[in-house]
This record gives C-alpha cells, sequence and structure tokens, in this order.
C-alpha cells in the first residue's frame, strides 16, 4: 500500500481510538493492538518523512477533553513516556539514555508502573487547591471536587509547604473493591466495568462527586509539575520530602540501578509480585535520578529522553470457545465474537474475544470448541492468540460467517478489497444504536448510555440522530430507570448541545473515515456545513489530508438523501455554531509554514495555532512555495528538502521572536 495512504488510515485509526479510550472511557483497541499501530505508523513517518502530520497521534499525549468539565491548562505539559515491550528495546533505550547524559552511565531509580488513570494535583501554601485530568496532555478536565472524595490524599500537607506544587500521580481503584464493586453492578443488572483502570477514570469523571465519594478510589504520587519552594536534587529525595508532607507516594517502592542487568532483575521482580498486590501493575517506570542532569538531556516532541515505561508481557491463559457469535457495528461491520468459558486472566473475568474480521478468524485458525490461548495485558478487548490445537477431540467447527444481518436480515454485502463484511441497511436496529451512542459520546451529551438507547430505539421513539431533538421529558420519564429529574436533565444537556462547534458536528455525524482530524481540516477549509455537503469528491480532495477514498465517504454520506433529510432536520431543531473564520490581516497572513524536529519551548500543535491565529498557514510538506521551514533537533528530510529549495530556515528561536514582535 502507498506509505501515505496507509500512514493516513493509521491516523485516522489511532486519532479514534485515542478518542475512545481518553475521552468516551470506551476503549476500542486493545493496549497491545494500539502499540502495534503506533509503532507502525511511528516506523511508516520515520521511513518516509513526508508523509508525517503535525497532527499526528505520534505527536500528541492522548485526546481532547469533553467540554462537560471546565478545562484547566498544564502549567507544565503532562507527557506521555517512551514504552519499551522486550528487553532489547529497553537495552536500546539505556543506550541512548547513556549517550544523552554524555556518555556517562547515569543512576537511575525504577518504581511499579501502576495502570490507573494520570492526574494533577495542586496545593498552594500546603492547602489543596485543585486538580485536573491529563487530557491531552496541554489541557485536561478540572476534577477537583472528585479528587477532592480520595481516602488518602490530604486537603492539607504536613509541616512547612513549599508555595506551590503541581504534583503528578495515577489514580487506581484497588482490586478487591474493584471486584465488588462489579460483583454489585452485576447483581443490580447494570453494566460491569471492563477492568479497574476504566474504573477509576470513569469515576473520576463523574458529574456528582457524591458518586466518587461511595468509590474507594487511591491515589499515588510519582512527579513534579511545577514547584515553587522544593528544593531537591534528585526523583528519590523529592519523594522523601513528598511522603514527609504527608502524600502517598510511590518512594517505598523504588529501587536503583545503573546497568540493564540490573534494571531487569527489577523489572522481573516486580512481574512475578503483581499477582499479589492490591493494585494493577503493568510494567516498571525507569528515570534518570539527578534533576540537573534531567534537564541536560531534554524531552523528545511527546516524552522525555530521561525515563521510559518497561511493559510487562501480556498476560495468557487457556479457555475453550463455546460458540461464534457476530456484533454489528454502527457502521454496519460484522464483527465475528467468540464466546468463551470465563476465566480469569490478571484478575478480570473473561468470557469473550473479538475476532475483528473473518480473515483474522480464517489466519488464526480457530473453531468452535477449540481450546484456545487468550491473552489480555490491562486491556479492555482480550486477544485470541490462536488455537491449542493438541487438544481437538473432532467435534470442533469451523465458523461461517452469515449471508444475512443476524439484527435485521438484510443480505451482507463486502466491498472489493475490504476485509469487513457489512450490513447494507442504515436502518438495522444495530447502527441505529451505535450512531445514536456514537453521537451524543462526540456531542458530550452525558446520560446516554447502552440500556436507554435500547430502549429509544427498540420502542421506536428515536430511529436517527435528529429524532434525539424532538425527544420529550415525558417520553423520557416512561422508560425504564428513568425517573422525572434524570429525564430533565437529559432534555437540558440536549438543548445545551445544540450550540456547538462545526467541526464537533462533523464528528458526530458516524461519516466513515471522518474522525476529530479529518472534522476539523473540513471545517477550517470550508467554513460551513452547507458547502461540505454539496462539495464533489474532486472538491473534498482540495482539503489537506483528505484522500480519495475519504473523499468518496464523505460525498457519499451527504448524497444518501434520508441523511440530508436528517441533517436538515438537524439544522432545524436549532443545531447552530460559530463558523470558523480564518485569521485576516495577521501578522502572518500568506505565509506558510512548515515545521520538522522536536520544538522546545512549545508543542508542535501549539506552533500551528499560532500560525493560523496570525493568519499564516501550517503545512506537513516543503514545496516552493513554503515560505518558512522552523527547524528542530532530530529534523529530517524536510530540512534537506528545505535547502534544496532555498526556502528559508528558521531556529525556533527565530520563529517565536518573528511571531511575538
Amino acid at each position: 500500500m502507498e506509505p501515505g495512504r496507509r500512514a493516513r488510515e493509521l491516523r485516522t485509526l489511532l486519532t479514534e481510538a485515542s478518542h475512545a479510550y481518553y475521552v468516551l472511557d470506551d476503549p476500542v483497541l486493545s493496549d497491545a493492538e494500539y502499540d502495534r499501530r503506533f509503532r507502525e505508523l511511528q516506523d511508516l513517518e520515520a521511513a518516509h518523512p513526508e508523509v508525517a502530520t503535525a497532527d499526528s497521534p505520534t505527536r500528541k499525549v492522548g485526546a481532547p477533553p469533553r467540554e462537560s468539565f471546565r478545562q484547566v491548562k498544564h502549567t507544565v505539559p503532562m507527557l506521555s513516556l517512551e514504552n519499551a515491550m522486550t528487553d532489547a528495546e529497553f537495552g536500546e533505550w539505556h543506550a541512548r539514555a547513556v549517550e544523552a547524559a554524555g556518555g556517562s552511565i547515569p543512576e537511575f531509580v525504577v518504581e511499579p508502573k501502576v495502570d490507573g488513570t494520570a492526574v494533577e494535583v495542586v496545593y498552594e501554601d500546603g492547602l489543596f487547591t485543585g486538580g485536573s485530568t491529563r487530557g491531552d496532555g496541554e489541557v485536561g478536565e478540572d476534577i477537583t471536587d472528585n479528587l477532592r472524595t480520595i481516602r488518602g490524599l490530604p486537603l492539607r500537607l504536613r509541616g512547612s509547604a513549599p508555595g506551590r506544587l503541581e504534583l503528578r500521580g495515577e489514580v487506581y481503584y484497588p482490586l478487591r473493591a474493584f471486584a465488588k464493586m462489579n460483583e454489585e453492578l452485576a447483581a443490580r443488572g447494570e453494566k460491569t466495568f471492563a477492568n479497574p483502570r476504566n474504573a477509576a477514570a470513569g469515576t473520576l469523571r463523574q458529574l456528582d462527586p457524591g458518586v466518587t465519594e461511595r468509590r474507594p478510589l487511591r491515589i499515588v504520587i510519582h512527579g513534579l509539575g511545577e514547584s515553587k519552594g522544593l528544593k531537591a536534587a534528585t526523583h528519590a529525595g523529592c519523594l522523601e520530602q513528598l511522603a514527609a508532607l504527608g502524600l502517598p507516594t510511590c518512594g517505598r517502592d523504588l529501587e536503583r540501578g545503573r546497568s540493564v542487568e540490573e534494571i531487569r532483575a527489577v523489572h522481573r521482580r516486580w512481574m512475578e509480585a503483581r499477582d499479589g498486590l492490591e493494585f494493577e501493575v503493568d510494567g516498571i517506570v525507569v528515570k534518570v535520578d539527578d534533576f540537573r542532569l534531567r534537564e541536560e538531556m531534554g524531552f523528545r516532541t511527546r516524552s522525555p529522553r530521561w525515563a521510559i515505561a518497561w511493559k510487562f508481557p501480556p498476560r495468557e491463559e487457556v479457555t475453550r470457545i463455546v460458540s461464534m457469535s457476530v456484533s454489528v457495528g454502527r457502521t454496519g461491520a460484522l464483527t465475528p465474537v467468540a464466546e468463551l468459558e470465563p476465566v480469569k486472566i490478571g484478575g478480570v473475568t473473561v468470557s469473550r474475544a473479538t475476532l475483528s474480521n473473518p480473515g483474522l478468524v480464517a489466519k488464526k485458525g480457530v473453531r468452535i470448541g477449540d481450546w484456545v490461548t487468550v491473552r489480555r495485558a490491562g486491556d479492555v478487548i482480550p486477544e485470541i492468540v490462536g488455537a491449542v490445537t493438541a487438544r481437538r477431540t473432532g467435534e470442533e467447527r469451523e465458523f461461517e460467517m452469515p449471508a444475512a444481518c443476524p439484527v435485521c436480515r438484510a443480505a451482507v454485502v463486502q466491498a472489493e478489497g475490504e476485509a469487513v463484511p457489512r450490513c447494507p441497511n442504515a436502518s438495522c436496529p444495530a447502527q441505529v444504536k451505535g450512531t445514536l451512542l456514537n453521537f451524543t459520546h462526540a456531542m458530550g451529551i452525558d446520560g446516554f448510555g447502552e440500556k436507554l438507547v435500547d430502549q429509544l430505539v427498540e420502542r421506536g421513539i428515536a430511529t436517527d440522530i435528529a429524532a434525539l431533538y424532538a425527544l420529550t421529558a415525558d417520553q423520557l420519564a416512561g422508560l425504564d430507570r428513568m425517573g422525572d429529574k434524570s429525564a430533565q436533565n437529559l432534555i437540558e444537556a440536549l438543548r445545551a448541545s445544540r450550540s456547538t462547534t462545526l467541526e464537533r458536528l462533523l464528528g458526530a455525524l458516524g461519516i466513515r473515515l471522518v474522525g476529530g482530524s479529518t472534522a476539523r481540516d473540513l471545517a477550517r477549509h470550508f467554513g460551513d456545513l452547507r458547502p461540505i455537503m454539496d462539495a464533489t469528491p474532486e472538491r473534498l480532495m482540495q482539503v489537506p489530508e483528505v484522500g480519495e477514498r475519504v473523499a468518496a465517504e464523505i460525498h457519499a454520506w451527504f448524497a444518501n438523501p434520508s441523511n440530508r433529510a436528517m441533517v436538515e432536520r438537524l439544522l432545524a431543531a436549532g443545531m447552530t455554531w460559530e463558523a470558523p473564520r480564518p485569521a485576516e490581516g495577521g501578522r502572518l497572513q500568506g505565509l506558510k509554514f512548515v515545521f520538522t524536529g522536536e520544538l522546545v519551548r512549545m508543542a508542535r500543535r501549539e506552533a500551528e495555532t499560532l500560525v493560523a491565529e496570525l493568519g499564516g498557514k501550517a503545512s506537513s510538506s516543503v514545496s516552493r512555495q513554503t515560505s518558512f521551514v522552523v527547524a528542530g533537533p532530530n529534523a529530517g528530510s524536510k530540512l534537506d528538502k528545505a535547502r534544496q529549495l532555498g526556502v528559508r530556515i528558521l531556529t525556533e528561536d527565530e520563529f517565536l521572536a518573528m511571531v511575538r514582535s
């Protein structure tokens, strides 16, 4: 496949998966699958720098926060860590770290990687004043009231506290408490959490702090953001001081090492001990201990050079496939699902696993009745590794995809070149349910869970997105588990969602291959909805990063009469937005910038936004029309091309001087 096309597919896939994981708390890819796709994109962009884009998932952390909470900008960005999955990968990082440290082997500190949700906690003059989620690394969600309820997190620090402390930590759900909560939810017939990490993230995002208070979350502090008044030369010393202030830190679990062999031994010890811990651990974190040396080593675009997360291998167990069914997604995709004899993997009971598409079923060679190896590495979606063929009895049966949709009985179709068969009936109840759930999540309309949407569709109350805005409180109050107050809250949430942004609406409509990044590009390029609705595929392909396949999907969606009618009803219901307006008359008006290498003083996305606000344009490729190339450390082929074409090259400092002058 052509590199540019594959890169676009991977960016779309990873962006949507990141949105589902960080924003919706409803992951669609396992950790292992996300890591594989992420690495594929990294390798592709390294081999073909011309296909890299500024908004690639390799350049950012997570996804933007929901608007249900007030947004908080982090004083110091909350970066993610580079991952090592094998001994060899850790050895390569160790060698790079030694080189970045000037050739001498630094002392490393090693701590367990708690599998929870990352937060920032702020103290001023010893008093707890706020806290937020990581969000996209630059901006998070204000969850102060929920953090305040966490046992073990002091509201006032002990002793003489620094003037300001921004602390980085991980909130987690203790395993025994998690198991008990899931048992209680199941007994009430409610949806259970897939794992403790999801439970922690979902609990922190409760709009009612009372719900958070009733759940026994814990927190461990493992680092600093901005601090005023804390004097420590090392990470270990910093954790000692924080513990003395009464904060729960990982200091007592800290180990030290210099060589790969020493750290490998720590990795092995934690891996052997993890099943006896009260919290999920999915690896170790290795950091340079000395703060001054950290400053010298610096940062990459997405992560520090002085730290890495060395993950544990996925957990595996053997169980049997009892049956296989087919699920239907919001785009009509038919996915084989293996129903398993329940088995515990890493403290979580696994009873089903998806197999993506019929081709994967054949590739893995699994049959109904097979004993199979199932893998889970803190993942939401368990993975079937393969069949244990030695245990076959001859009674196993091959799986056959149905010729008709199992929900609406429409004849299944499979487009040429696609691995996934689909139900072509847009009115299929399964697709309608998926579309409604996707829309309400993407629009930030809280309260629309699966059980509610099931009732709306099955009773014929909501047949498409626009029907949501015709709902009445009386209709909702008549549904199961829906009282008058809850019904009124949903109506208010729907009413509030009518004032939105064009990019959010486009991303919420459920058009195939249109994720957040593509929606933003379309909104900025066209400025309003109707030009997009009427655009030809050729016109759509004038939008950066919109290729032939994406353009065809957008055009086909808006060419569908039922979709157009639904959009008209949305507009009639009062859906409004402020059309994106390009900056005019800014000091960068008419100038085209390309960024290459690593920016130190600001995130790449922040720099590109600044260019746009001042009337310029940020591009991902260098041409004769490029005005300036801003080059940072580790600049690649774009810098070489700029020199060949005679394009003026700026350092990051020169760029900042230009925009601030």
